[in-house]
């Protein structure tokens, strides 16, 4: 056993660029699992970073200086941020309220269709079996709207301390733009000398995250903004706050979408019953996951997405449970530098040539 142990690393690791890699790796992970609440503010600030690179480079292209450009760029960001919020948060903090406090009632309503099924069906429903259910649905349902409640009443007491995180995410971004090229240099100087191989898997993941991050960005208003418009015209309660809830949903592949579809779903029915307008809701509605799964994701990610389903999902699970909301957000990303740096991982066959 010891043998085919030894005989596995020097296969795997007597490239000194991997051992170079392999640490680098290790490094990442146990300080993002054991700081990554800390470094939220960091993390924050490099996604946006990487959103506002493309018009930073392009405004320097035209002759602009490098910090002028990033002054410029992220001031246009924070005002079209500011306005934003301006013009979402208060209708939407209105809608959350009003929805939670509308959760009792659909429960009851709830309560009096189910338990009306033991009548109709005595031999399929048993009736201690639906109102354990029911219990059990209005305990987790009225904790999340009393956690919605608390949530937004917490939010106001604690704005200071959300200013606070703005102006350091602001002055992060301003210097990750406008230094970048010294600070990346900076970094080079603590990679060890044989970082070939680090270089490689750096040079591919780097565009491959600048096309997600912006990519994301874009499918997330484009899929909020369609499904407002949608639900406006079709008329259903909390349109804006559904419409935040689908366009967010993206971040999750897959899941997210079959999650969203819950509450647009259960609105919907509370709303009209079983009648047109939910059907003609629920068409809408699947035409624009439709849309967006077939025809915007290859567009905005068709090199980011190659990998397979199962593969995304897990990447979801996994680093979702390791690092929370980034590791959810950046679970496509991840999932490509694991496949990059088995791709780039040198083979006995590859190491066995080279000595040749």
């Amino acid at each position: 056993m010891l043998d085919v142990i030894k005989h596995w690393y020097r296969q795997r690791f007597s490239d000194p660029g991997a051992v170079a890699l392999f640490l680098l790796l290790l490094f990442g992970f146990v300080v993002v699992y054991f700081m990554g609440h800390i470094l939220a503010p960091f993390f924050a600030a490099v996604v946006i970073a990487y959103l506002l690179e493309w018009p930073v480079s392009r405004l320097e292209r035209l002759g602009l200086g490098r910090g002028l450009a990033a002054g410029l760029v992220l001031m246009l960001f924070a005002v079209a941020v500011v306005l934003s919020l301006v013009s979402i948060v208060p209708s939407f903090l209105l809608q959350t309220a009003n929805l939670a406090r509308e959760v009792p009632t659909m429960i009851n309503r709830t309560q009096e269709a189910l338990l009306t099924l033991p009548e109709q069906y005595p031999e399929l429903v048993d009736v201690s079996l639906v109102q354990s259910v029911l219990d059990d649905l209005r305990g987790r349902l009225l904790g999340s709207a009393d956690a919605i409640l608390s949530a937004s009443i917490s939010s106001l007491t604690n704005a200071a301390v959300l200013l606070v995180y703005l102006i350091l995410v602001s002055v992060l971004v301003f210097f990750m733009l406008k230094d970048k090229r010294h600070l990346l240099e900076g970094m080079s100087h603590f990679l060890p000398r044989n970082r070939e191989l680090v270089s490689r898997v750096w040079l591919e993941m780097n565009g491959q995250i600048a096309n997600y991050v912006r990519g994301k960005v874009i499918e997330i208003l484009i899929v909020g903004g369609v499904s407002y418009v949608t639900f406006m015209l079709l008329g259903l309660n909390y349109a804006l706050l559904l419409a935040v809830l689908v366009g967010f949903s993206v971040l999750i592949p897959y899941i997210g979408a079959a999650a969203a579809t819950v509450p647009v779903a259960m609105v919907g029915l509370f709303q009209w019953g079983l009648s047109p307008d939910f059907l003609y809701l629920m068409i809408a509605y699947a035409i624009i996951q439709a849309l967006d799964g077939n025809v915007l994701v290859p567009i905005l990610f068709s090199e980011a997405v190659n990998l397979h389903p199962i593969a995304i999902i897990v990447a979801v699970l996994v680093f979702g449970g390791l690092w929370g909301f980034w590791g959810v957000f950046f679970a496509i990303p991840l999932a490509t530098l694991v496949k990059a740096v088995i791709n780039a991982w040198p083979r006995h066959e590859d190491a066995s040539t080279s000595h040749q």
